[in-house]
């Protein structure tokens, strides 16, 4: 019985001693605290990673693809806390380019110390900042950077939402034997007129709670899969039309992206 007695005690001591760790784990929140939060983006075609100019695979009306260029700029980041409330994060743009690896994780500066539940975020650059002075649009909204690959148009809509480039065998070769679509998506909603909009939000549940703290700068990781740019609201074939520049005519595929993105997990480190 004394035996019994002893055993039951120390697991009593262990549990107590686990629960006051678990307490004392658990950093408090300072009025003032804020730390950095991760954006990373991890591209794929139907599950496969993305190799530009190689991966191939094939869309919902059984056409071949491959991805060539793949360019998209997120804006407008809102966390929202456990609590319901929410933080916007307003001028802060990130252009995501293939090409570029360091683009595939951006910094999402000055996020208060909090437990957050979800993440929303616009697929392109808002109507304020698209018509703002020229000056005001510096770092990754430079009209004049990126001259080899473009992600603004002075002479249509403004910026470019999205560019998907590649080539396809259901495609009709060009003048130089190249069977290449084009999609390129922009238009915010006009300048003095009315105008497509597809501007597009996306709103996504964290999968776990993101505890962000001065000393816990978290990663949210986000999975694009590019083959449901042409499926969703619609099924698109790259037949029917390789090459869409002109806003009213991307809007199915504004639509649809849209959909491509899920929070696949979170780091909380």
């Amino acid at each position: 019985m004394k035996s019994l007695f002893n055993s039951l005690s120390i697991i009593a001591i262990v549990l107590f001693t686990l629960v006051s760790c678990t307490k004392d784990d658990i950093e408090p929140i300072g009025t003032s605290d804020k730390n950095n939060v991760s954006l990373e983006f991890d591209n794929l075609m139907g599950g496969q990673k993305i190799v530009l100019g190689s991966t191939t695979a094939k869309n919902a009306a059984g056409e071949d693809f491959t991805v060539t260029t793949l360019n998209y700029y997120v804006s407008n980041v809102s966390l929202k806390k456990v609590d319901g409330s929410s933080v916007e994060f307003k001028n802060q743009y990130f252009l995501v380019r293939q090409a570029d690896a360091t683009t595939l994780i951006q910094s999402l500066k000055d996020v208060p110390a909090a437990d957050y539940k979800e993440v929303t975020f616009t697929i392109g650059v808002d109507s304020v900042k698209s018509i703002s002075p020229v000056e005001e649009r510096t770092g990754v909204l430079d009209p004049a950077g990126f001259t080899d690959d473009g992600m603004y148009w002075s002479w249509n809509s403004g910026y470019i939402f999205m560019k998907l480039e590649g080539t396809s065998s259901a495609v009709p070769a060009n003048a130089a034997g190249v069977r290449k679509y084009q999609y390129h998506v922009g238009g915010f909603g006009g300048r003095t007129s009315a105008t497509a909009n597809n501007l597009r939000t996306v709103t996504l549940a964290l999968p776990t709670t993101m505890t962000v703290r001065k000393s816990v700068a978290p990663t949210i990781h986000f999975v694009a899969d590019i083959a449901k740019v042409f499926s969703g609201t619609t099924t698109l074939k790259l037949a029917d039309a390789p090459v869409i520049m002109s806003p009213a005519l991307a809007t199915p595929i504004a639509n649809n992206y849209k959909n491509m993105f899920i929070v696949d997990h979170v780091h909380n480190d």
